[in-house]
């Protein structure tokens, strides 16, 4: 045991030893030196002192003036205090200051003889106590603060002298024969030495005499509270020596004080008053909050959770918080969903959905889990500030503007689409893509040209199908890349029927040819829902409309030359008269 103290004390002393290096050579945070520490100590001291002289002067005062002086005195003290529902009525403070009040007036005609004692004795003392740590302060003054400044001084010049060394080193190093002798980083290097040397006494000093200063000052401060003591020991005993009654006088309220326990006044302050918080008392939980409208139905969030929304410039969906409520509002609340920062952010983006169309959800094979709703012209949408204003502020009337959103599974997205779907004034659903490759299909788009035609404008059909489906995948994939969809956000359409015609323009007969081949045929239902207080769609059967394929014609390939048949614009056969 002795032996294994014996080796880990020669580790523990370097530790503290560089402990108190580091701390003497840290940076130096403010100007504040350590003399200014002790100087703002011993002026505190002499604030006591000058309070306690102040006090045996005014008593000094009051004996020189007689009982009317000394009663003056007596009625500085005011009791009960003003403040009186704050200290005990019995047995506190305000009882020690009555009886000093009335021990004075008592008193007031035997103290002529104690007036001559307290200024010659007591309150000269208190003057003398008091240019003491005047003395005290002006030395601290003089001697750490002198050598304070004197190490400054040492410092910088070292850090001037150390800088041209470095200097006429560089200079030696790279131009040889353009340094002088008194540039010679030898004679340099001798003037750094003796001046760090300087400065370390000067540093040295500094130290012993803060040192000594602390020893000092401690012996002082000891000193000071000694003089106290006995300034009012000397006060009490020639009182007691001059009358016996003001002995008793005086005796009595120091033996109050003595008595008087520090904490007594608070605790009963504590026990009396209402407004002191017992630290038993439970905190408020947030959770157990109940107002008025708390669980109305119309304060319940129908479905929230993220989604990722497609933007207009950069074809990159974001993804955000997004809640949906019974009002009929999609609001984007940003990227974060804790509910404390949801209670104090307003929405960045609303949507409106009694007055929008909900498109049709992605189906179950798509890489993309998708859909869009359309603003027409007549809805409203939010901006982050949360008034609803007017789509046709931003585009025309015959216009509108699709969102694209996109959700991370498909039944998440069905969960969203569905409840959507109830909130929204129109929402449109599509069938599954039908099948119309094979024998049949291919023998009915090819009624009425030879089967020799038939068959090498087959071949090439199902060459440039698997051609135009190879590209499509490649397209579908780079739009998948770069987050696209379908339906870009904010894309503005001419028309603003659900459905266009399929013959309102005639596409040229190659781009037939190939959209019929590369592009699958769906069937798109569109069911309209009114919503609930809508006169004008109350007895109005759900609609329901099927548009098979792009309205482009049935030739899976073009007449052979020799058949004489000719192609018009439209991509029908053109029926010859006559």
């Amino acid at each position: 045991m002795t032996a294994s103290r014996r080796g880990s004390a020669p580790s523990a002393a370097p530790s503290r030893r560089q402990s108190l290096i580091s701390k003497q050579t840290a940076p130096v945070v403010n100007d504040l030196r350590p003399s200014d520490l002790l100087i703002s100590r011993f002026k505190g001291w002499k604030q006591v002192t000058k309070q306690l002289t102040t006090y045996m002067e005014g008593i000094a005062d009051i004996e020189y003036n007689t009982a009317k002086e000394y009663n003056r005195l007596g009625s500085v003290i005011q009791v009960p205090f003003r403040e009186g529902n704050q200290f005990l009525g019995e047995g506190g403070m305000q009882d020690i200051f009555t009886s000093i009040r009335d021990q004075t007036r008592r008193v007031a005609d035997l103290h002529s003889g104690l007036a001559k004692t307290v200024d010659s004795s007591i309150v000269q003392h208190l003057h003398r106590l008091n240019a003491e740590i005047k003395a005290h302060i002006k030395n601290i003054q003089l001697d750490t603060g002198k050598l304070a400044d004197q190490v400054a001084v040492q410092r910088e010049l070292s850090t001037t002298l150390i800088a041209q060394l470095a200097k006429s080193i560089t200079a030696l190093k790279n131009t040889p024969l353009s340094v002088n002798a008194r540039q010679d980083p030898h004679l340099l290097n001798a003037a750094v030495l003796d001046q760090l040397v300087r400065q370390v006494h000067a540093e040295n000093q500094l130290q012993k005499s803060i040192l000594i200063m602390q020893q000092a000052s401690a012996h002082f401060e000891e000193g000071i509270v000694r003089s106290l003591q006995s300034a009012w020991a000397t006060y009490d005993t020639w009182q007691t020596q001059t009358v016996a009654e003001i002995q008793k006088t005086w005796e009595g309220p120091a033996l109050e004080f003595r008595s008087l326990f520090p904490n007594k006044e608070w605790v009963a302050f504590a026990a009396r008053s209402d407004c002191l918080l017992d630290p038993d008392t439970p905190f408020r939980n947030p959770e157990a909050i109940e107002y008025p409208g708390k669980g109305d139905p119309s304060v319940m969030a129908v479905h929230e959770g993220f989604l990722e929304r497609k933007k207009r410039y950069t074809k990159a969906y974001n993804g955000s918080y997004y809640i949906l409520t019974p009002a009929g509002f999609l609001h984007d609340m940003g990227q974060s969903s804790d509910p404390a920062t949801l209670a104090r952010r307003n929405p960045t983006f609303s949507l409106f959905l009694p007055e929008c169309t909900l498109g049709p959800a992605s189906a179950l094979m798509s890489r993309s889990h998708k859909w869009h709703i359309t603003v027409t012209s007549s809805s409203t949408q939010s901006d982050g500030s949360g008034a609803r204003r007017s789509s046709r502020l931003f585009f025309d009337k015959k216009r509108e503007v699709a969102y694209s959103f996109r959700a991370r599974s498909h039944e998440e997205m069905i969960e969203w689409w569905n409840d959507i779907k109830q909130l929204s004034r129109v929402y449109l659903t599509s069938s599954e893509p039908m099948d119309r490759s094979g024998i049949v299909p291919a023998a009915v788009r090819a009624a009425g040209y030879p089967e020799q035609d038939y068959s090498d404008d087959e071949v090439d059909d199902e060459e440039g199908e698997e051609h135009g489906l190879e590209a499509g995948e490649e397209e579908e994939e780079d739009d998948e890349d770069a987050g696209g969809s379908s339906v870009d956000e904010e894309t503005e359409t001419e028309d603003n029927s659900l459905v266009e015609s399929p013959m309102a323009s005639a596409p040229p007969q190659s781009a037939v040819r190939s959209s019929q081949r590369a592009v699958p045929q769906r069937r798109v239902s569109i069911q309209v829902q009114p919503r609930e207080g809508n006169s004008t769609a109350v007895d109005e059967p759900e609609a329901e409309l099927e548009v098979v394929g792009e309205g482009v014609p049935g030739y899976g390939s073009g007449p052979s030359a020799s058949s004489g048949i000719q192609i018009g614009p439209g991509g029908y056969a053109v029926e010859k008269k006559g």
